[in-house]
């Protein structure tokens, strides 16, 4: 076993990015793109955590432990289609592992070929105009909210005005949002294969993210980011960010089978194509490549 073998039992993030560059490809054996391996590194860390808090490793998870990670809070509203992707991920991961001896053998063999692409793409989820409405009343800033509940209306505020990702709401950083401009906006920074963008902040979000700013800089605060962790700075978790979102989705009486931050997102989405903006635009302001996913949404419009 050489150095970089053994990366995956000291390392397994860095063996992993290692690979990818050196080796990884897909099934016609062309290397992926940028933006592939960015998604793929992403998609790994997740599975790597979930070991990580199941206490087992590389070598030694089996089947049973990629069951469980759909069960887990950030995996648990994953489409078909994406269960799929980790699966394929995990299949050439372990078919690698088996190859240079650190495992015995692939527990994602039998899942991949049990499973099936979907047919169709799954009808995408977003709220009603109607909910829509509800949850922008509800994370508008109340006299006598505490630090949490401001919080907490914030995060859900600066994800359904802004589309933004989980993991960029997570690196977002003071310096970049201004809701007090004309107009207001966030910079999103480059980050991977996508290139530093600006999203005009949707008026509802105004008052909160304003409220939430004033308060934050009275706080011993650590780190530049917009929402940390008080005592280390470090970024919210995923998971903490699904729970927030869920409860504001549950207070606002909607439910349905994904009730995640993507939820938020692709409301924002619609909500922009419902103004009248194009699909391609929109799609550049969520920071996409194509306009797939818009597509999609505006064929629910009427």
């Amino acid at each position: 076993m050489d150095r970089f073998d053994r990366l995956w039992l000291t390392n397994p993030t860095l063996a992993y990015a290692d690979w990818q560059a050196r080796e990884a490809a897909g099934a016609d054996r062309r290397p992926f793109s940028a933006r592939s391996i960015v998604q793929h590194e992403a998609m790994f860390e997740r599975f790597r955590r979930h070991l990580f808090v199941a206490d087992v490793t590389l070598a030694t998870f089996g089947s049973d432990h990629i069951e469980a990670f759909w069960l887990a809070p950030e995996a648990s509203g994953y489409t078909s289609a994406t269960r799929m992707r980790y699966l394929k991920l995990l299949d050439r991961l372990c078919r690698h592992l088996v190859a240079i001896g650190l495992r015995q053998g692939n527990p994602a063999e039998k899942l991949v070929r049990d499973g099936q692409w979907p047919q169709d793409d799954p009808l995408p989820i977003f709220l009603p105009e109607d909910a829509d409405a509800r949850l922008q009343a509800h994370v508008q800033p109340h006299a006598g909210d505490d630090l949490p509940t401001l919080r907490s209306r914030a995060i859900v505020a600066f994800f359904l005005g802004t589309g933004v990702t989980v993991a960029e709401g997570r690196a977002a950083q003071v310096a970049d949002l201004h809701p007090a401009a004309m107009p207001p906006y966030l910079r999103v920074p480059a980050h991977g294969a996508r290139v530093t963008r600006t999203v005009h902040l949707d008026s509802f979000a105004v008052p909160i993210l304003s409220a939430w700013l004033e308060r934050r800089a009275s706080l011993p605060y650590s780190g530049d980011l917009v929402f940390s962790l008080k005592a280390s700075g470090m970024p919210i978790t995923e998971t903490s960010l699904g729970k927030i979102v869920r409860a504001a989705l549950e207070t606002i009486a909607f439910e349905a089978e994904d009730m995640s931050p993507r939820v938020l997102r692709n409301t924002f989405c619609r909500r922009q194509l419902l103004a009248g903006r194009s699909s391609e635009d929109v799609s550049k302001q969520l920071g996409l490549v194509s306009s797939r996913t818009c597509d999609r949404i505006a064929a629910t419009i009427e």
